[in-house]
């Protein structure tokens, strides 16, 4: 397994907002590239974690649509493995963090 080596300020973030574990496709684009299909499996107020792409920059932002709510600016924090784990450049409101883990329960019906 390889892991990419952060800044010291950038370590996986764990915290005690509440976090849920959960599959929900969602759409996943860096800077002008193309929207792709990612799995996102892992939301907290603050964060997510995403199935790893080679195509991901680790320095760039990224920005991610999940349906029903409006596009949103993160930032990788750690890619571990298969994985990366990103920061909200605003941390959700509890409703949509709610709205969010309501439709990946939906989903999963």
């Amino acid at each position: 397994m390889r892991h990419e080596r952060f800044p010291a300020d950038a370590r996986p973030l764990r915290n005690a907002t509440p976090r849920a574990r959960l599959s929900l496709l969602c759409e996943v684009r860096q800077a002008r590239g193309p929207w792709r299909l990612a799995r996102l499996t892992d939301l907290s107020e603050t964060g997510f974690s995403l199935g790893w792409s080679p195509d991901y920059r680790l320095d760039q932002p990224l920005r991610i649509r999940i349906a029903g709510i409006e596009s949103l600016s993160a930032k990788i924090r750690w890619h571990e493995g298969r994985k990366i784990g990103c920061e909200f450049a605003n941390p959700l409101h509890v409703a949509v963090f709610d709205h969010v883990v309501r439709l990946a329960q939906a989903a999963a019906r």
